[in-house]
């Protein structure tokens, strides 16, 4: 059964910022392109 769950604009721009900021952790990176990799196609 697919996932129909999505991140919100909201959630996908703070994962956005983290994935490009030094400070976060390889776990805090995952988990923010995993949100990512569920946001609404354009």
């Amino acid at each position: 059964m697919p996932n129909k769950k999505q991140t919100s604009k909201r959630v996908a721009r703070k994962a956005s910022k983290i994935l490009r900021d030094k400070r976060y952790s390889a776990t805090s990176k995952s988990v923010a392109g995993s949100a990512l990799a569920q946001t609404k196609k354009k």
